[in-house]
C-alpha cells in the first residue's frame, strides 16, 4: 500500500479512496480538494464530475479532463491557505499549488477554489487561477547614478542598468 497522492501520510484506501468511491463524504472543503487532486492522479474522472457543484456539471468535458489527467505526471499538491470550509461551515475556500510535468516540462498550477456544502456534501463551485507571488527585492533599489551592485566600479546606468 502506498501513501495517498493528496500528500497525507495515510494510505489511499484510508484517505481519499473512500471519498472518491462514495463510501463516505468529505468532511471539509480541504478534504474534498485533496480528493479531487487524488482523482486526477488516479484517473478517477467520474469523481471529478460528481464532486462538481450540480449547477456546473453541464460544462464538464470528460474527454478533455481524462486526456489531461493521463498526459500529466502528477508530482504533488501543497495547500497554501484555507478559509472556512470546516465540518460546520457551508462555504469554504482552499488555495493550493499543484506541481506536474506535461510533455517533459515542469509546470505549477496555483488556484484559489471555492466550495459549497449542500445537504451535508461538499462541492467544488469555481476556481480562480492565481499568479506566482510577486518577487520581493532583497536589498535597496540601485539608482541610475549609484555604483553598480555587481561590483564593477561603474555607475549602474553605464553597467547593468544599460
Amino acid at each position: 500500500m502506498s501513501n495517498c497522492p493528496c500528500g497525507s501520510t495515510r494510505t489511499y484506501q484510508d484517505c481519499c479512496g473512500p471519498v472518491i468511491a462514495g463510501q463516505r463524504r468529505a468532511e471539509t472543503a480541504q478534504e474534498l480538494m485533496r480528493s479531487r487532486y487524488s482523482a486526477y492522479v488516479m484517473k478517477e474522472i467520474p469523481w471529478l464530475r460528481a464532486s462538481l457543484h450540480p449547477a456546473n456539471r453541464a460544462d464538464f468535458n470528460e474527454a478533455t479532463t481524462r486526456s489531461w489527467a493521463e498526459r500529466a505526471e502528477w508530482q504533488g499538491i501543497a495547500i497554501v491557505n484555507t478559509v472556512a470550509g470546516g465540518p460546520s461551515d457551508t462555504k469554504g475556500q482552499v488555495e493550493f499549488i499543484v506541481k506536474f510535468m506535461e510533455n517533459g516540462v515542469a509546470q505549477e498550477h496555483r488556484e484559489r477554489s471555492n466550495f459549497e456544502k449542500i445537504d451535508g456534501a461538499w462541492y467544488f463551485t469555481e476556481g480562480k487561477p492565481m499568479g506566482a507571488p510577486p518577487v520581493k527585492r532583497e536589498g535597496p533599489k540601485a539608482g541610475r547614478n549609484d555604483p553598480c551592485p555587481c561590483g564593477s566600479g561603474k555607475k549602474f546606468k553605464k553597467c547593468c542598468g544599460a
